[in-house]
């Protein structure tokens, strides 16, 4: 059974992506596919993260509600290295998706632009590397 839970989030992703490249194909604008998607994800983010804490509330006994607070402390924080992790490797993956283009353009013109250039591009993959430094110090609290 509680298997089955765990498969109803990820069942709901695929489903919306599958949805979303559908309507595209269909005609549907790409930015209105994406922004649905979007919303789907948060609509099913918003279900996934209410319905433990509803029914945690439901409980009777002062011990299982102490027990279901740590366990929910628990989870925000592998909910906040995972955010970190992911939040930071989008935006070091944008970084070099700019850079690594315009450090090639400038060292096929000029070749002691390499080193230079080589910066910008190590600077856009740090952002990912302290993301992760993040998440690793939050879950060493954790445990």
């Amino acid at each position: 059974m509680d298997y089955v839970l765990m498969a109803v989030p990820v069942v709901f992703g695929i489903v919306s992506v599958l949805l979303a490249d559908r309507a595209v194909k269909k005609g549907c604008k790409k930015k209105k596919a994406l922004y649905m998607q979007l919303a789907s994800f948060c609509a099913v983010f918003l279900v996934c993260f209410l319905c433990p804490m509803v029914a945690s509330a439901a409980e009777a006994t002062e011990a299982a509600q102490t027990a279901s607070a740590a366990a929910s402390s628990m989870g925000m924080g592998l909910i906040g290295a995972g955010l970190a992790t992911g939040f930071s490797c989008i935006g070091g993956g944008i970084a070099v998706g700019y850079a690594a283009p315009a450090a090639i353009g400038a060292t096929s013109e000029d070749s002691k632009n390499f080193g230079k250039s080589l910066i910008f591009v190590a600077l856009g993959e740090g952002v990912a590397l302290y993301g992760m430094l993040v998440s690793i110090l939050i879950l060493s609290k954790l445990g």
